[in-house]
């Protein structure tokens, strides 16, 4: 690839909405700063998608059907026949739901692929009760995977996972978040919420199954003087916006829909701590490292987080939050009352997210992601 004197294009698939997708679009980003031109190819998911502010060319798939069977088999046929007469040098696939079509195109077109593998897929929650679900994607997986040549993850115990299974170990490129120290958070005022609260965020595009927000929710209402804010989408909204009327806590919550990374952001670093509870029910969430983790860390706030094994080793070793041994009402409610009354701890952990901000950021980590390109185009 590298004796081409033309600007290489490369061709990235993703099936979750490019709008939100921060991952994709830093390394889309950094890519493009090698001297290549960046399309990213997925589907059109809400009103998002009219005002298009993504900095590249994309390429958004109308679905018919919006999940399960129909809907992966569709967009990857889809996918699959756009790249095959797409002119592209190099294709790149995040997710084992996009793996099939890019890697089938590559071998096809004699062209190299890049694998990004965002979580470990095949440990999700929604389908360790779907044998059959869970039986046809490790399939696809284990035919795929030991041919591969260059691949990332943004773990790493989701690195060693890998190798453990396959023998090959993945580069790790953590969801570090860019630098926000230019970015004003909101006031309280400008927020409308009482100075003397200890305000809470609770962010996130996944707001699922066993990510700890009912827990949270009951904790609240044992919880004087603490306000929450719950940023982002999941499929377990309905169920907290329930539990807050049930419990006349609605003064006290306040759900704002899923926003772009610097609108998120402003409400972020108006927040006296960020909370992440995922729970140890499954692979996925065991071994993984949240966006939500280093957006609470570029934003100077402590992090409230489950006992992860990842998520445990960035707050230790940075002094910047708290771990909640296991995520239940109680637990958090005492987690809470603690940050809330004894505000010398909070500003030391305050202080410690500032200082780790300074070296857990993407302006430093994308320096992992040249190197990994430039491997790649240069082959």
């Amino acid at each position: 690839m590298s004796d081409k004197s033309y600007k290489l294009r490369v061709a990235f698939s993703v099936i979750n909405c490019i709008c939100h997708d921060q991952r994709v679009q830093k390394i889309a980003e950094v890519v493009s700063n090698l001297d290549c031109d960046v399309t990213i190819i997925g589907r059109r998911l809400g009103s998002c998608c009219d005002g298009d502010t993504i900095p590249f060319m994309t390429k958004r798939f109308r679905m018919i059907f919006k999940k399960g069977f129909l809907f992966y088999k569709f967009f990857n046929i889809r996918l699959f026949f756009f790249l095959l007469f797409y002119k592209s040098d190099l294709l790149v696939a995040n997710d084992l739901d996009t793996l099939l079509s890019n890697y089938l195109v590559s071998k096809l077109k004699r062209i190299p692929m890049v694998y990004d593998s965002h979580e470990y897929f095949t440990g999700v929650p929604e389908i360790q009760d779907r044998p059959f679900v869970k039986w046809v994607w490790k399939t696809i997986e284990k035919k795929i995977f030991p041919h591969l040549k260059y691949i990332m993850t943004v773990s790493n115990s989701i690195a060693l996972q890998y190798e453990n299974e396959y023998g090959i170990r993945p580069t790790v490129i953590r969801n570090c978040s860019r630098a926000s120290s230019s970015i004003p958070g909101y006031t309280r005022e400008e927020l409308g919420i009482n100075k003397e609260s200890l305000l809470l965020i609770f962010q996130g595009a996944g707001i699922n199954v066993d990510r700890g927000g009912e827990e949270l929710i009951e904790a609240l209402g044992n919880t004087e003087g603490v306000f929450l804010l719950i940023v982002g989408s999941g499929d377990v909204l309905p169920v907290l916006k329930e539990k807050v009327n049930q419990l006349n806590i609605s003064d006290r919550v306040r759900f704002i829909p899923k926003l772009q990374w610097k609108e998120l952001i402003r409400y972020t670093k108006s927040a006296d701590a960020g909370l992440s509870l995922d729970k140890n029910t499954n692979l996925n969430y065991r071994f993984s490292l949240p966006n939500k983790l280093f957006d609470y860390i570029s934003a100077g706030i402590p992090v409230i987080a489950g006992n992860l094994p990842e998520v445990r080793n960035i707050i230790e070793e940075n002094d910047c939050g708290v771990i909640v041994p296991v995520i239940t009402s109680e637990e958090i409610s005492n987690t809470l009352k603690r940050l809330r009354d004894d505000k010398d701890y909070l500003n030391k952990l305050r202080t410690n997210s500032v200082i780790a901000s300074k070296k857990l950021n993407w302006e430093n980590e994308s320096k992992k992601v040249t190197d990994f390109y430039k491997d790649v185009i240069n082959a």
